[in-house]
C-alpha cells in the first residue's frame, strides 16, 4: 500500500504493508528515532506523536489510518539551537534521567497545554500524564517542568 502524509512539515509517500504501525513508519522507514517504543501495548506513552494536532500513541495506530494527516514528532517541535519551550522546561527542571520516556512526555505535555490551557495545576498535570510512564524520576520534576513549560508556551505565543 502507498501512504501519503506530512511528517514534521515534509511530504512523505511510502510503500508499506497494511499492518505497518505509525511508530514503525517513523522509526524504521523515516529514521525519526526520537519516537520510542516502550511497551507495544499503548501503556507507557513513549511513542506519543501529534496527528493533526492531537496526541496519539503511535504504537497502536496503523500508518494507513494516518493517510493525508499531518504528523509531528519530537524532532519536529524544536531544534538544537532553539528548543521548544516545553523541551527547555524539561531541561531546566531536570525532568529526565534515562530520557527514554522524555519525548513522549514532552509531546503529551504540549498536547495537555493545547487542550487545557497555560495555567495548569499539579493535579491536572498528574491526571493528564496518567498514560505516560517514567520508571526513573518519580514524576515530581516532570510535573514542575510541565507547569513551567505551559507558562513558557504562553509567553512564546504572545
Amino acid at each position: 500500500m502507498k501512504v501519503t502524509l506530512t511528517v514534521n512539515g515534509q511530504s512523505v509517500i511510502e510503500d508499506i504493508e497494511p499492518r505497518t504501525l505509525l511508530v514503525q513508519l517513523l522509526r524504521d522507514r523515516l529514521q525519526l528515532t526520537g519516537t520510542h517504543v516502550g511497551c507495544d501495548t499503548s501503556q507507557c506513552g513513549a511513542c506519543v506523536v501529534h496527528v493533526d494536532g492531537r496526541a496519539i500513541k503511535s504504537c497502536t495506530a496503523l500508518a494507513v489510518s494516518c493517510e493525508g494527516t499531518k504528523v509531528i514528532t519530537i524532532e519536529g517541535i524544536g531544534t538544537e539551537d532553539h528548543l521548544h519551550p516545553m523541551q527547555e522546561a524539561f531541561r531546566e527542571h531536570h525532568a529526565l534521567q534515562c530520557g527514554y520516556c522524555t519525548p513522549g512526555m514532552i509531546m503529551s505535555s504540549i498536547d495537555i497545554v493545547n487542550r487545557k490551557g497555560h495555567k495548569l495545576d499539579e493535579h491536572t498535570i498528574r491526571e493528564e500524564l496518567e498514560g505516560n510512564i517514567c520508571r526513573c524520576t518519580g514524576y515530581h520534576k516532570i510535573v514542575k517542568a510541565v507547569g513551567a513549560g505551559a507558562a513558557a508556551m504562553a509567553k512564546s505565543s504572545a
